[in-house]
């Protein structure tokens, strides 16, 4: 690798290095401790030196140096890892530059041009992702050190380095911690001990800063069972901040199959950068705290000051700017923040330079003061230029005639509210859309009334509008403290919907899609999938006690809203619960503005909740617990076991407490959750154990438990809700709530954040992907579990033999992952399956993997004899193996009987898995040489079935389309019951092609064996015998005996097959070509009665050879095998 050139001082270098090659103007040189002799106690020395110093370009065992005669300075200016590479630079030296030094006069001269000859050939090479790096010089040296400790195949990404210490038991190792896009590596050599730890990604169970006595603060990390500590980092939270996003990136990009459509930083893994993980950091926090949708992106950020015209003062905080927003967050401890849409800024104004100040117009006659901003120039042309302002000076010499016009259009929008919608694009919504929350309609507001209730309600409206008159109202509102104690103490029902829209930030996801629902609806409305049937099947269960539900307006409104969404989002399609929830949505808003706030919940503030393995709800369960042990140490100490806890509490996070709750007080909860995610769900649940403490204490079983947690859920009012007791749910009858304590959601709501209001949304983030890894690796260790224990019982391998396989199946799926994003293998699996079809092998994946693990070393990776196990053991001739089929083959060839080893290898010369004819031999023979894309190469057989479009044969349809063709089902599983043990009689007979080829077979298996010849002999014999007694079989069956003309080709032709075995078996090309034209001639120049073997002739002729049956019955230990596969599986991916 070259390097920049810089100056070197060799006083003391021979001692560390020796001269290998020299000549006028170069020296190539090893460094002590490498190559031929080692080097002793100094190379050493040495070893421990290059892992713990950061030296720079010394740290490679070979240099070349560049000097002049006349001068001491020595420039390094290349390095390399193995002589062979630095060899390379050497001849290219000697070839491109000896020649033309000869031509410089001075000795400067010389020097300068080879300096920048050596920077231009570092600038082409830094074309690469590399010069995105901070330092590209000691970047590649780390690289060069990276690449040459751990191995790993080329395209691994390295991200960045640290020097840190592992901690071994209680001893400390000085080393070098490596992040790249699918692995987290270590390395230290210290007095001749290396230490080198290589895990990936997607199998660590726990990722968390911790401290103890011996470590203030260490980076923990759990896998394999394993518990790994890095300490001594100079920068501990960058470090773990990168390592959270690496293993949040490999979980969603190989879990759940993200693609980053829209983060150009990620959307490759073999470009990912450390820059652009912490971007990504920062932008999800950015989307988190001010719910923006998806698609927007931290861009810049200003710290300033905000003019609070409430409080009267300004506010410290900072300015966040992305593609179509303006927001600010103040620091000061005032919990102020304000989000401004782009589409809402009418005007940018700089009125006083001095200040540095800035003034940001908006809809509805208010304007923004952002004062002491840095580079307050920048910012407002960046402003202009998104929201379509000009800022030119014939256009700022006249800002009171485009005030005044703003001013204009702000009253004529107020007088005349209906031309906002057109305004911002909103297409006439179809008739079949109502336009109403159903509240209105099936309860709508006396305004006469004057009963206690309705004027508490009155008051809450009052109390809202003095708000919206400080702090404004709609997309630009200030939030502060005093919002959040207006939603504790409940909303007014007529603001429901209008707040719901804003603090879930579904607002501006419509504004931003004008006319998208109407189109969904007419799109979806009609289609038939397994999505719409489960939907149809649960529109009566949703809140069926009230009124608006009880009608068909009611109905159809939530049939538009779940069948839209289904056809929008078909990888959650629709889940139970979301039926629930969006039912009270429609209470509250209009039908359009439900759909897009099913959408906050389900993409945004609840993510994962909704799916087949609600992975969302079990991490939330999972912070749940964490917190109950912080809070709740009295519950903690009587119920050691907090699993009770999560499986109670699986209701309350997924429908918001609104199965557990009456419908007038679930609102109230909805109200928080909308203002302040998951944070609010978490609290209150903490308060109601709190509430519970004593009689939960006193519980003798789980049962008891429950019982006294639907007691207190049923004895929950809410004694200022205006709503009528026919549209109240009566959960409990009266002489129940007589026999308890009746308790007011709003006291239950504010003593949960008095009480447990103190951690931050931020922390809970934190503990969310915290426990992530964790769920999803419990998960995974589940299905595998479940997947041993039923192939356990149709196998010989241990249960830890099996654990070993299982773990070499699921890594070889993602090891045809790790470097494409968007890779066909990443189909293979689908958590959605039986556990026993979750992960399956593609040809390429299996040929690999079973080269690695199969006994005898006779199937090559990728080779033809590969695909034909291939297809013997895909049974269901879908193009996948799943674990069971695969473990089934090697149980018989590593524990079956001589007969079924012998009867495997027979039926692999057999349809399907062989064809014999010449057409299929070539497709095989370019299959074998050719690169094929990932996966797709076995699929050519399938002709006779419809392939999707990415080649993979589904198992099950997505969940939001398509349907399940049950009778298949059915069908197979009657097949499978249906299914006798096979017996050697109903095998097939074996013709010529397939006996030659199953001939080759044996010779290729006893290759490299001790007792070769003998083997070779002994198939010979067999194979002469067979041949001689086929042809008495066939003269004894003719009526009348041939001339011996008609006779000879055949035997002549069998005899000259049989004699050329045993050569062509050395030459697996050879091979594939003399069995291709022997198939050719025999089928023009045989008649159709050619000649044939049954499996007990076979069995019968190989049983008298005593070397070949003891060498198929010789165990073999699959343990070894397995410990060889472990390494040799990711150096089989490097090599290629």
């Amino acid at each position: 690798m070259w390097l920049k050139p810089e100056e070197i001082l060799l006083k003391n270098a021979f001692k560390l290095w020796v001269t290998e090659k020299d000549n006028e103007y170069f020296v190539l040189q090893r460094r002590r401790g490498y190559g031929d002799g080692g080097g002793g106690l100094t190379g050493l020395l040495v070893g421990t030196l290059d892992t713990v110093l950061d030296s720079t370009s010394r740290v490679a065992p070979y240099r070349i140096l560049h000097h002049t005669p006349d001068s001491q300075v020595y420039w390094s200016i290349a390095c390399g890892v193995t002589k062979e590479e630095i060899g390379q630079h050497w001849e290219w030296l000697q070839q491109n530059i000896m020649r033309t030094l000869s031509v410089f006069d001075s000795t400067e001269d010389i020097t300068s041009f080879v300096q920048g000859k050596i920077r231009g050939l570092i600038a082409e090479e830094g074309k690469s992702s590399m010069v995105l790096e901070e330092d590209p010089d000691k970047f590649r040296e780390s690289l060069l050190r990276f690449e040459k400790w751990f191995e790993l195949p080329a395209q691994e990404k390295l991200v960045t380095y640290y020097s840190c210490s592992y901690w071994r038991g209680k001893v400390p190792c000085q080393g070098w911690l490596y992040l790249s896009t699918n692995f987290l590596c270590f390395y230290s050599y210290l007095l001749g001990a290396e230490v080198k730890l290589i895990i990936s990604w997607d199998e660590i169970w726990r990722l968390e800063k911790t401290s103890n006595v011996i470590l203030t603060e260490s980076i923990h990390v759990l896998a394999h069972g394993e518990d790994h500590y890095f300490s001594m980092l100079l920068h501990l939270n960058e470090t773990f901040v990168i390592m959270e996003q690496l293993a949040s990136y490999s979980i969603k990009r190989l879990f759940d199959k993200e693609a980053f459509q829209g983060e150009p930083a990620l959307s490759d893994p073999l470009q990912v950068t450390k820059r652009g993980l912490e971007a990504h950091a920062k932008s999800e926090q950015f989307r988190s705290f001010f719910r923006l949708p998806k698609e927007e992106n931290l861009l810049e950020v200003h710290e300033s000051f905000l003019w609070v015209p409430f409080s009267h003062f300004n506010t410290l905080g900072k300015i966040c700017l992305s593609e179509n927003y303006l927001c600010f967050a103040s620091q000061d401890g005032s919990q102020c923040h304000i989000i401004i849409p782009m589409r809402e800024v009418v005007n940018v104004e700089k009125p006083d330079p001095s200040s540095r100040a800035l003034t940001v117009c908006v809809r509805g006659k208010r304007a923004l003061r952002f004062s002491e901003v840095r580079d307050y120039q920048r910012l407002a042309n960046t402003l202009r230029s998104r929201c379509g302002i000009s800022a030119s000076p014939q256009h700022s010499a006249s800002s009171e005639a485009i005030r005044g016009e703003c001013q204009s259009l702000i009253n004529h929008f107020e007088d005349n509210p209906e031309d906002v919608t057109l305004m911002v694009g909103q297409k006439n919504t179809s008739k079949a859309v109502s336009t109403e929350a159903l509240m209105t309609v099936f309860h709508p507001q006396d305004v006469e009334n004057l009963d206690p209730k309705m004027l508490k309600e009155k008051m809450k409206e009052q109390s809202w509008n003095i708000h919206f008159s400080e702090y404004g109202r709609g997309t630009s509102m200030f939030f502060t403290r005093k919002t959040r104690d207006l939603i504790v103490r409940g909303v007014p029902e007529s603001l429901r919907g209008e707040l719901w829209m804003l603090f879930s930030g579904a607002v501006n996801e419509m504004a931003t899609n004008p006319g998208y629902y109407t189109e969904l609806v007419e799109q979806s409305l009609g289609t038939s999938t397994l999505a719409t049937d489960e939907i149809e099947r649960d529109l009566h269960r949703s809140l069926p006690e009230h009124p608006a539900f009880q009608s068909d307006t009611g109905i159809s409104a939530l049939r538009r809203v779940l069948t839209a969404y289904a056809y929008r989002n078909p990888k959650i399609g629709y889940c139970q619960a979301m039926n629930i929830l969006t039912s009270v949505l429609l209470l509250y808003a209009k039908e359009e503005e439900a759909f897009w706030l099913l959408v906050a919940v389900c993409e945004r503030m609840l993510p994962d909740y909704f799916n087949r393995r609600i992975i969302g709800a079990l991490v939330d369960q999972a912070v749940f617990e964490d917190l109950i042990r912080e809070n709740l140490p009295q519950l903690v100490e009587h119920m050691t076991d907090l699993s009770f806890f999560s499986s109670v509490s699986l209701s309350w996070f997924l429908t918001l407490f609104i199965s557990v709750l009456p419908i007038e007080s679930a609102v109230n909860v909805v109200d928080c959750f909308f203002y302040d995610g998951i944070k609010a769900i978490v609290q209150l649940g903490l308060a109601v154990l709190d509430y519970n403490m004593e009689a939960l204490i006193a519980c003798s079983d789980d049962a008891e438990a429950v019982t006294i947690l639907n007691r207190f859920f049923d004895s929950v009012t809410n004694k200022d809700s205006p709503l009528p007791p026919t549209v109240q749910q009566a959960s409990a009858s009266n002489n129940d709530k007589a026999s308890h304590v009746c308790v007011d959601i709003s006291e239950l709501i504010r003593e949960a954040y008095e009480k447990y209001g103190h951690f931050r949304s931020e922390e809970v983030e934190s503990s969310r992907r915290r426990n992530k890894l964790y769920v999803i690796q419990t998960l995974e260790d589940t299905t595998k579990q479940n997947v041993i224990r039923v192939v356990s019982q149709e196998v010989r391998f241990t249960a830890s033999q099996l654990d070993e396989l299982y773990n070499l199946f699921k890594r070889q799926h993602f090891l045809s992952c790790y470097w494409t994003m968007r890779s066909p293998a990443l189909l293979h699996h689908d958590p959605s399956l039986a556990y026993l079809e979750q992960y399956q092998l593609g040809f390429q994946q299996f040929s690999e993997l079973f080269s690695l693990l199969e006994p005898w070393g006779f199937c090559a990776a990728k080779s033809t004899l590969s695909l034909w196990v291939f297809r013997l053991i895909d049974e269901n001739q879908d193009g996948l193996i799943n674990f069971k089929e695969f473990c089934c083959a090697l149980d018989t060839l590593y524990g079956g009987s001589f007969t079924n080893k012998l009867k495997f290898l027979f039926k692999l010369h057999l349809p399907p898995a062989f064809t014999g004819s010449p057409l299929h031999l070539k497709e095989e023979r370019v299959q074998q040489f050719l690169p094929v894309t990932e996966d797709s190469s076995h699929l050519t057989r399938l002709s006779a079935f419809d392939l999707p479009e990415d080649g993979v044969i589904r198992k099950s349809p997505e969940r939001g389309r398509g349907k399940v063709d049950l009778q298949a089902y059915l069908k197979q599983w009657q097949n499978e019951i249906l299914k006798k043990e096979e017996t050697i009689k109903d095998l097939p007979r074996i013709n010529q092609a397939q006996f030659i080829q199953f001939s080759k077979t044996l010779y290729n298996i006893f290759h490299g064996d001790p007792e070769e010849e003998t083997l070779y002999r002994a198939v010979a014999h067999v194979t002469s015998l067979l041949l001689r007694m086929e042809e008495v079989g066939r003269r004894l069956q003719e009526p009348s005996s041939p001339p011996p003309e008609a006779t000879k080709p055949v035997s002549a032709t069998a005899s000259a097959e049989a004699s050329s075995t045993e050569e062509a078996s050395s030459k697996p090309e050879a091979s594939d070509a003399s069995s291709s034209n022997n198939s050719q001639e025999g089928a023009t120049e045989q008649s159709d009665e050619d000649w044939s073997f049954s499996f007990e002739q076979v069995l019968a002729s190989l049983l008298n050879e005593p070397t070949i049956v003891s060498f198929f019955e010789r165990h073999v230990h699959i343990h070894a095998k397995l410990g060889q596969a472990r390494v040799a599986q990711l150096k089989l991916k490097a090599k290629k």
